[in-house]
């Protein structure tokens, strides 16, 4: 019998604006000669687990891991405005950083079930950049850290896609999930 293990990864990037509500990008020719509003400025992607992030994973197997654990006072995500495509695995942060990296929300990471149940075996990572901490256009990358100094490991790298565009009144949320399956 051979067994496959996967992670796989999404991310969903949300531009809040400063009445609470979702924001929206500008409409199209179409959708203005319709009459209908820009498109919602909400993001979902894939991920790429980059080849820290696997080492990151089977040191935290060993009887005693020598790597930072990703927590909610170890964990960030970092945005940047350089996407390229053409080596996200080996990423080790955004290529263009924009802004300062955000730590994770307390509680996070979490699980999305019970330990053996559905849904036991993802992991969602959450960061809120709040009004007034991010002032960026263009935004089309982002990376998850185990820490904010230079010698932090990328977990992942993803792609954002649209591209988002925050003012200083606005807030970013950026929640990624983790899954971990096996056949």
């Amino acid at each position: 019998m051979k067994a496959r293990y996967r992670l796989r990864g999404k991310v969903r990037v949300c531009v809040i604006g400063p009445d609470g509500s979702i924001k929206r990008h500008e409409p199209s020719f179409i959708r203005r000669l319709l009459g209908l509003p820009g498109k919602p400025m909400i993001s979902h992607h894939h991920n790429t687990v980059t080849r820290q992030g696997e080492g990151l994973i089977a040191d935290l197997l060993l009887a005693t891991p020598t790597k930072t654990k990703i927590t909610s006072s170890s964990g960030y995500i970092q945005v940047g405005t350089g996407w390229t495509g053409s080596s996200p695995k080996t990423n080790t942060r955004c290529n263009t950083p924009t802004g300062a990296m955000k730590a994770l929300e307390a509680g996070y990471p979490s699980a999305g079930g019970a330990f053996g149940e559905t849904g036991g075996n993802v992991l969602t990572y959450r960061a809120i950049f709040e009004a007034g901490k991010l002032n960026a256009s263009g935004i089309n990358e982002a990376c998850l850290l185990n820490g904010n100094t230079s010698g932090a490991v990328s977990l992942a790298y993803a792609q954002v896609t649209p591209a988002a565009s925050v003012t200083s009144v606005d807030t970013l949320q950026i929640e990624w999930q983790i899954t971990f399956t096996g056949s």
